[in-house]
């Protein structure tokens, strides 16, 4: 398997949010990537600058992050002809992107699609036609989650047809590294990961192929397990039924992206979003605490599973572009002092509501 190692320069609105194209937040100036053999060697370049059409000045942010100047955009060639020219790059040697267009709606049949070679499961409600995800030739791996959703979403304003499979499944590195060297839960900068590993600064940050060798470079000091055992899921595209409703296991836990909703409410009061069951033996597990919402848009739950143990379940509420709920669930196991957490975040928002109503009255 080949790896595409994908890094973004962005520009915004120079004069702010109230002229801001709300379709087009960010505007790709660069694009920069390096291809992996399976034994992580570099095998090709790919960099270009990319003219803006949008935002035609630089954001005072952008100027003091990155290193393009005006000068540098002169003769530079328009989005959709660099992105073509890229993605044929990716294409190059391998299938990396599929061409979608033999499939309804330009969703690409599961076993096409990059993974980590576990189990994608059928819950209850599912269509039960989930298969085994299987490796193209190359994943995609980028610092953080931003840079494919930005990619995808210059596409969609130049009504360029996506490339890419549903779900798009890649290698987030930034979360990778923090897995392998530090608490899972962190994101560091890339410099900061560079400088941890000790590895060489030859090169300045912030330019598009700059990053995706810094970040290919963090890839050669992970092991094959971190890398491959550890894929995240693009939610540019989220599941617009219950069929297209995603289901990934992981060696650890279970996560589950659903089909859209009018509201939270009714998000939370569907019987697939809100099932508990243990991710080590796929059994219904026993409801110790309900769904409640921490605030915001998160929802916890503790389950017991009879062979395993405590498991915690955790609902994240996002809108997708049509504005509708959908829901990302994860399910895993956690000990009895993590499970006392869970109660006591319980009593301690059944306090302060107490309160507030007390107050009010």
């Amino acid at each position: 398997m080949n790896y595409i190692v994908l890094d973004l320069e962005w520009n915004q609105c120079p004069y702010g949010k109230t002229r801001e194209i709300a379709a087009l937040p960010f505007e790709i100036i660069e694009i920069g990537a390096v291809r992996l053999n399976e034994s992580r060697e570099v095998t090709g370049q790919f960099r270009e600058v990319v003219r803006p059409q949008v935002y035609t000045s630089l954001h005072f942010r952008t100027k003091e992050v990155i290193s393009l100047r005006a000068m540098d955009f002169e003769g530079a060639r328009s989005f959709p002809e660099v992105a073509k020219d890229f993605f044929a790059w990716c294409r190059e040697n391998d299938a990396a992107l599929p061409d979608n267009s033999s499939y309804e709606d330009g969703v690409t049949k599961p076993e096409s699609i990059p993974h980590n070679n576990n189990t994608v499961k059928p819950d209850s409600g599912s269509s039960g036609k989930h298969q085994l995800f299987k490796y193209t030739e190359s994943a995609f791996c980028t610092w953080g989650p931003a840079d494919l959703t930005e990619l995808q979403r210059n596409l969609s304003y130049y009504n360029i047809e996506s490339p890419f499979p549903f779900p798009l499944l890649y290698f987030d590195i930034q979360k990778i590294f923090s897995i392998a060297y530090e608490d899972r839960k962190s994101r560091k900068s890339l410099e900061y990961a560079v400088d941890f590993l000790q590895l060489p600064k030859d090169i300045s940050f912030h330019s598009a192929l700059s990053d995706a060798i810094y970040t290919s470079l963090v890839m050669q000091r992970l092991t094959d397990s971190h890398i491959l055992e550890n894929s995240s899921v693009d939610y540019f595209r989220t599941p617009r039924t219950r069929a297209q409703e995603i289901y990934l296991h992981y060696s650890t836990y279970d996560k589950f992206v659903s089909q859209p909703f009018p509201s939270r409410n009714q998000a939370m009061k569907d019987s697939v979003v809100t099932s508990m069951k243990c991710p080590l033996c796929g059994k219904a597990a026993s409801r110790k605490i309900r769904w409640f919402s921490a605030g915001g848009h998160n929802h916890f739950c503790l389950a017991w599973c009879p062979k395993h143990g405590y498991l915690k379940g955790k609902i994240r509420l996002r809108q997708n572009a049509d504005h509708l709920t959908y829901a990302i669930r994860t399910i895993k196991p956690v000990s009895e002092e993590e499970a006392g957490l869970i109660y006591d975040k319980k009593e301690a928002l059944k306090a302060r509501r107490h309160e507030h109503h007390t107050h009010e009255t």
